[in-house]
């Protein structure tokens, strides 16, 4: 019964995506390309791969995760006020995320594919952090609250824990939550003076 609450996560989830693309469309957030182009490969590689290993509907939030990072990835071209300027160090953590999934590809083992997923999908995000630790508003925090939500659920749906069904779920969880922390770090520095 449980395993269903994926649904509920992917639909929460969804509604944070909707907002980040209207954000977007409004010139508010500005997605970096290489990050979500990379937030949408490593995702969909480990649930893949997971969903290989046995993970089941647990496998069915990090699938949505990577479908709807694709689509704020195209919709980026849209508006072209509508995505963060690319520097020097954008372009190596995307060629560093890259190479973690041309090293998966060789192994093609689904536990090897989740670990190059979730060092592809480390070096993906770092450039978007550093864009949040200096630019806060060029994110919408609901794209990634809802992400947190939906990484969750994962564990709902979980029949057999491995390594391999938890370990991209753990990650994902660790990154919303500090992403999260980053945009709001300024109000919580207020609360606590």
């Amino acid at each position: 019964m449980f395993q269903y609450f994926v649904f509920v996560g992917a639909a929460v989830q969804s509604v944070g995506l909707i907002a980040y693309i209207k954000d977007m469309l409004r010139g508010k957030a500005k997605p970096n390309r290489v990050t979500w182009l990379m937030w949408s490969t490593a995702p969909l590689i480990a649930g893949l791969a997971a969903l290989s290993d046995g993970a089941g509907w647990a496998a069915l939030p990090t699938i949505v995760s990577g479908s709807g990072a694709l689509l704020v990835f195209f919709v980026s071209f849209i508006k072209k006020q509508a995505y963060w300027k690319l520097k020097t160090f954008d372009y190596l953590f995307g060629l560093c995320s890259g190479l973690a999934l041309i090293l998966w590809y060789l192994t093609k083992e689904p536990l090897t594919a989740i670990i190059f997923s979730i060092l592809s999908d480390l070096c993906a995000t770092s450039p978007t952090i550093i864009k949040i630790w200096r630019r806060p508003g060029t994110e919408t925090t609901l794209a990634y609250t809802t992400g947190l939500f939906n990484a969750l659920t994962s564990f709902f749906a979980i029949s057999f824990w491995s390594f391999s069904t938890v370990i991209f779920p753990i990650y994902w969880v660790i990154t919303n939550c500090c992403i999260i922390f980053i945009l709001y770090r300024k109000k919580i520095k207020l609360i606590n003076n």
